[in-house]
């Protein structure tokens, strides 16, 4: 994960910007408090709103950080992604960055496919027996599909997760490989990175 972490000044400073104007909206719903008999749930979906519009911005400019330089189809990831979403059909897909990951993944299927929404879509389809591991994308293609991926061997997180969770945070532990995970139970998107795992509002990865 060298290099990541240096954030371009311009995101920080409108994350600052973003931040300070989120600051300033609950500043004034606490001064709403005061007033008689004032409701402020139209307050609190403003607030809601700011909220995820920061969300947003944020998860796409990770996931961008994080993938551009190693593939040149994250649209095309993004959109799978969410429609696997929409549809709650469960999906684990790895995307190999520098690390090598033969190693460490095993028992798939071998496609070196063009990647593609439908294909990905296809492959996660409930009924496909490859739907239940993991796929492998090397910068624009499908490597291969129905991949055992190595569980984590630790996760200290409040809620308890499934078999693809632990699995994208395993392989994530021990390789800088960027994990998207879809939950086929509520349909919520997360992707792992350095054995952390990160939630994704509907709608954040439109790219």
């Amino acid at each position: 994960m060298e290099g990541d972490n240096h954030l371009p000044n311009e995101f920080n400073q409108e994350m600052h910007q973003l931040l300070e104007d989120l600051e300033a909206e609950l500043s004034e719903l606490k001064n709403t408090l005061d007033e008689k008999d004032c409701c402020i749930l139209n307050d609190f979906e403003e607030v809601n709103k700011l909220f995820k519009s920061i969300h947003h911005r944020a998860a796409t400019f990770y996931l961008q950080l994080y993938l551009k330089p190693y593939t040149k189809n994250l649209e095309i990831l993004t959109a799978s992604a969410q429609a696997l979403s929409d549809k709650r059909h469960g999906a684990l897909i790895a995307i190999k960055r520098k690390d090598s990951l033969d190693r460490l993944i095993h028992s798939g299927i071998p496609l070196h496919a063009k990647l593609s929404a439908s294909l990905l879509e296809a492959i996660f389809y409930p009924g496909n027996p490859l739907h239940d591991g993991g796929v492998l994308i090397e910068e624009d293609s499908i490597i291969s599909a129905g991949n055992i991926f190595p569980t984590a061997s630790k996760f200290n997180g409040k809620d308890k997760l499934g078999t693809r969770h632990r699995a994208a945070i395993g392989l994530s532990e021990i390789s800088d490989a960027l994990v998207i995970v879809v939950s086929e139970e509520t349909g919520r998107i997360s992707f792992t990175l350095g054995g952390a795992l990160y939630p994704i509002q509907p709608g954040d990865i439109n790219m």
